[in-house]
């Protein structure tokens, strides 16, 4: 781990059986970074975000937050400890409001609550007001989260996320299912969130998205670090094209941050 890193994944390896889902992989993670991880489906990208976050115990290596072995500890301890994530599909509590689920993020997710009390108190609704602040809900706090269209099920997770007053957010997939308008607001969302000073890795398939933001980008394949570098150098790895992007893909993702657009 250099003295700067704020996340060091070292010699990180899942195994499921003989299937490697993660092999070997190492990379450090400086504060307030922005990483963008890309990869084929199956690359083995969700089940980092699952070691990192302990839903699911490494096989091997260690994982460093701050200087410290998180890799043992229970996806609580780890959420307690500074790191949030959000997920592919939509995590809610569906039969509660959007403020409600906000509340449960931010009165469980930083802190240990063994006898939780009564009632959540002012501090709890200060750190809601910021959280829905963070993503610019505009929405009706009071509506049901199973009634919200897909963008707003995506920014009351981010919500949540935030509740719990990450250093580190970890994103899968922030824009699938969204149009060009909608990740449009996603990205704007996500640079206000960065410009607060919370360090951000994302996962993404739509590349636009991933280029635009990432300042550091890592590709993945078959569980292993393909390419790790700035975003402009992707068009160039004949590794990545061969893989990943495609000659089609690559020169259109090529030009697009010729034209810085």
């Amino acid at each position: 781990m250099t003295a700067a890193a704020l996340l060091s994944c070292v010699n990180l390896s899942k195994y499921f059986g003989a299937l490697a889902a993660v092999h070997d992989l190492s990379f450090d993670l400086r504060p307030g970074e922005i990483l963008g991880i890309g990869g084929p489906n199956g690359a083995g990208k969700t089940t980092l975000f699952e070691l990192i976050s302990g839903l699911n115990p490494a096989s091997e290596g260690r994982i460093l937050f701050e200087g410290r072995d998180i890799t043992r500890l229970s996806p609580e301890a780890i959420c307690h400890a500074g790191i949030a994530r959000t997920f592919q599909l939509n995590a809610s509590f569906d039969k509660l409001s959007v403020r409600d689920n906000v509340r449960v993020a931010a009165y469980f997710g930083r802190d240990n609550r063994i006898v939780p009390g009564l009632r959540m108190g002012r501090e709890t609704e200060t750190h809601v007001d910021a959280a829905l602040d963070a993503v610019d809900w505009r929405g009706d706090q009071h509506m049901l989260a199973g009634q919200l269209p897909v963008l707003d099920r995506k920014l009351l997770m981010l919500a949540g996320a935030l509740a719990t007053r990450p250093k580190l957010l970890l994103m899968d997939e922030p824009v699938g299912g969204l149009n060009p308008q909608e990740i449009e607001h996603m990205m704007a969302t996500v640079r206000r969130i960065a410009a607060s000073g919370v360090t951000i890795i994302l996962i993404e398939h739509v590349m636009r998205f991933l280029v635009q933001l990432s300042e550091r980008v890592m590709i993945m394949h078959h569980g292993e670090k393909i390419y790790e570098g700035p975003p402009q150098g992707l068009v160039r790895d004949r590794t990545v094209i061969d893989v990943y992007l495609g000659e089609g893909a690559s020169q259109r993702l090529s030009a697009l941050m010729e034209s810085g657009a």
